[in-house]
């Protein structure tokens, strides 16, 4: 079907123009069928994705059921996917029914809340489908909006704040992308990502202001894209926003930014960065290995100090995404794949970490660790599932978060020996801040007598869980699953990318200093 990538991106923002337009009032027969209705569109886009993964060649490393149409004064509305982004589709469809039902207790502004996250899923899957530049920039930015309404209306005591510092970071880096937009568009005379992803870019050395710029034009717009990416991600030293937004954000706000948000700027560096901008991604590749190398160990550290469960969870996120681009930046085989599996891992096991904060925040309205001790005595299952999840994100073998990790190692270690073993400590702290984690929360005497009432998980809480645990554990056995449709487009991507190296690389750029 010539729509299909249309008809999934497009369910839920008719979803929510039929909320917005049809359901009138806030009583509580309202409120169910608004869950209804945005439970209802968010099945039927992951039915619909399943259709796009049914048709899916994994053999064929072109864009495939590419729709390219006319849209506005002569801009292309044009998209399409290959084995790169057609797992982050799947990823985003998948867990929006979860966020849905986890977020079924909501009483405050419910059709409002439904219709936020429903125009939040169209545009993140938009992202990943795009394949023009004013497109991508549209639904890449589009989605700043109802993330900060999200964590503005339904957030904390401090939401107001993290809002802000949320649209503020993440704006201000897409500034510099926008401009470096204008610049390809140019240079090359379209914005049509197929074509971009085959034009040679300036690379010559040049001089300014009696400083020489290694890989000329493309360094530039390669920096001008790792600001928006990078915090996006985020990355360390542009990372603080992520904790404040996490803390203040509703759960289901918290899923959402972890498990599919912070995955926006690991995909901008594998659609624009290295193949865009290859003489630019191999001279500034050390400093992407040094900054990832130190996210992964001072934010394991920081992890440790922290008294908010959110809080630890997310700079959890942050030092995972630091394999992420460390794997990104080996441009090898296993470096790449690692990453693209390391962001689909994370996806389940992240989103999966803050539903488990959520489900005891429900019941006690406290994420301080303190408040909480022995829970193992009246939440048994619920003990369960923290224990499977925290051991996921540790990088159990058997779990998906242990191949990730395993393969970005083993990308990065054939680049770079001594950032792969400074790297490795963050496998030893993880282990130390979630194990810190789960002892403290979970483990121990029942002493507090607020916690002697405290329920376990109920039906709803278990089915919302059931398709995570499944995912974790099918993607760490076998994961073949996922490695067979990214590899070939992976493969196709990296020896483009050493082609093109080859052609214009550091030795070539530093000769072309001498010269001058």
């Amino acid at each position: 079907m010539n729509s299909l990538l249309s008809i999934t991106t497009f369910i839920p923002l008719i979803a929510a123009v039929i909320l917005l337009i049809f359901l009138r009032g806030e009583d509580e027969a309202a409120q169910k069928n608004a869950k209804y209705l945005a439970l209802i569109a968010t099945v039927l886009t992951f039915i619909a994705s399943l259709f796009i993964l049914a048709g899916f060649d994994p053999n064929d490393t072109g864009f495939q059921f590419v729709e390219d149409r006319e849209w506005l004064m002569g801009l292309r509305y044009k998209m399409g996917v290959d084995g790169i982004s057609v797992l982050f589709v799947l990823l985003t469809t998948f867990i929006m029914p979860l966020v849905i039902l986890g977020s079924w207790d909501v009483k405050t502004r419910v059709k409002e809340y439904m219709v936020a996250f429903l125009i939040l899923e169209t545009l993140m899957i938009g992202v990943f489908c795009a394949l023009d530049l004013v497109l991508f920039y549209l639904f890449f930015e589009a989605g700043l909006i109802p993330m900060f309404l999200i964590i503005g209306i339904w957030g904390g005591a401090n939401r107001i704040y993290a809002s802000f510092k949320f649209f503020l970071y993440t704006f201000l880096g897409s500034v510099l992308m926008l401009v470096a937009m204008v610049a390809m568009y140019a240079d090359a005379g379209t914005t049509d990502i197929e074509v971009l992803l085959t034009h040679n870019f300036a690379s010559d050395t040049f001089s300014i202001l009696g400083l020489h710029v290694l890989g000329g034009a493309q360094t530039l717009m390669w920096i001008a894209f790792f600001a928006s990416f990078a915090v996006k991600m985020p990355m360390w030293p542009v990372h603080t926003w992520l904790p404040d937004a996490h803390v203040q954000a509703p759960t289901a706000g918290s899923v959402v930014l972890a498990a599919i948000l912070l995955k926006l700027g690991g995909y901008g560096f594998l659609r624009f960065s290295l193949p865009m901008f290859p003489v630019a991604s191999d001279l500034l590749a050390p400093l992407v290995f040094w900054m990832s190398a130190i996210a992964i160990v001072y934010t394991s550290l920081v992890a440790l100090a922290q008294e908010d469960m959110k809080k630890l969870i997310a700079y959890s996120s942050v030092a995972h995404m630091g394999y992420v681009t460390m794997g990104i930046f080996a441009a090898n085989q296993q470096g790449v794949d690692g990453a693209i599996f390391q962001m689909i891992s994370h996806g389940f096991i992240s989103g999966a970490l803050f539903l488990c904060v959520g489900v005891i925040y429900d019941r006690m309205h406290t994420r301080d660790i303190d408040a909480y001790g022995g829970l193992v005595n009246r939440m048994p299952f619920y003990a369960l599932i923290f224990m499977f999840f925290t051991m996921a994100n540790v990088g159990l073998p058997g779990t998906s978060g242990f191949v990730g990790e395993f393969l970005t190692l083993m990308g990065i270690f054939q680049v770079n020996t001594w950032v792969a073993l400074f790297a490795c400590t963050g496998v030893i702290l993880s282990a130390a801040y979630a194990l810190w984690l789960y002892r403290r929360v979970v483990m121990g005497d029942l002493i507090k007598e607020s916690l002697r009432s405290i329920t376990d998980m109920g039906p709803r809480e278990k089915w919302i869980f059931a398709p995570l645990v499944a995912m974790t554990l099918i993607l760490g056995v076998y994961p073949s699953l996922a490695l067979d449709i990214i590899g070939p487009s992976v493969s196709a991507l990296v020896d483009q990318y050493a082609a093109n190296v080859a052609e214009f690389g550091i030795a070539d750029a530093q000769a072309a200093i001498s010269d001058h």
